[in-house]
């Protein structure tokens, strides 16, 4: 008799693990009236959240800008976050309790993030959760980050499960093609984005309070096909980069 392959969760970590898109936002919106700029950053980061940063101030400037120059940039907008967002620090609700039951339950759990490695302690070991991940990829473990596959294929790799066994869960549009991308199901957490503006997702959540490893299981079971990408938002200048 055949052994069922486990299930894998793979979990994003801004506006996902916490809800701390706000304070992205206001970090952003500081960081452009530096520049001098009138981006309006809630709206850019409805569309372009889940991108690393670089690529995102790519689109807010008219004439290219040097890639030296944009990580300068990428630096102060993170010191900038990390002051405002310091004394913030928490999880979503319900997290804890939520990986604690998934772990049990027998799956497996990976971290797949646009974030560089002190960001991600910044978040995940503050807030003790490098525990419950058995695999965590961010920004330098791969050559493109999202709205392309790599992160969560990576992920995927690591932990040792087939693309059809996962389920992403992501609080970003880009996100969420990023896991259709990745032939994965996505559930999406509504922390910065409208219910309405996500294309398929399994499940919305806004945050874990009541979420049981038993009803990931049966959405999976439930709902086996994988979604293919938005071709509407693949038309999108930015999902070039």
């Amino acid at each position: 008799m055949a052994t069922q392959l486990p299930y894998a969760l793979i979990f994003d970590m801004d506006g996902v693990l916490i809800d701390n898109t706000p304070y992205q936002a206001k970090a952003f919106q500081l960081l452009f009236r530096d520049l001098g700029l009138t981006t309006n950053a809630r709206r850019l980061l409805v569309h372009l959240n889940g991108m690393p940063a670089t690529n995102i101030l790519k689109t807010v400037f008219r004439n290219p800008v040097p890639e030296k120059q944009l990580k300068e940039y990428s630096s102060q907008r993170e010191f900038l976050y990390r002051v405002l967002y310091w004394d913030k620090r928490k999880e979503m609700p319900g997290l804890s309790h939520f990986l604690q039951a998934a772990r049990k339950a027998g799956f497996k759990i990976g971290l797949g993030t646009s974030s560089p490695p002190e960001t991600i302690s910044y978040i995940i070991d503050h807030l003790n959760l490098r525990q419950y991940f058995d695999v965590i990829v961010g920004k330098e473990d791969v050559d493109k980050g999202k709205p392309h596959a790599e992160t969560f294929t990576v992920v995927a790799q690591k932990l040792g499960v087939p693309p059809e066994q996962c389920v992403v869960f992501e609080d970003a549009i880009l996100g969420e093609q990023a896991a259709y991308k990745a032939g994965m199901r996505c559930i999406a957490v509504s922390s910065g984005v409208k219910p309405e503006q996500f294309q398929a997702p399994l499940h919305i959540i806004r945050d874990f309070s009541g979420l049981t490893p038993e009803q990931v299981r049966e959405l999976l079971e439930q709902n086996p096909a994988t979604p293919k990408p938005s071709k509407q938002l693949a038309r999108r200048d930015y999902m070039k980069l």
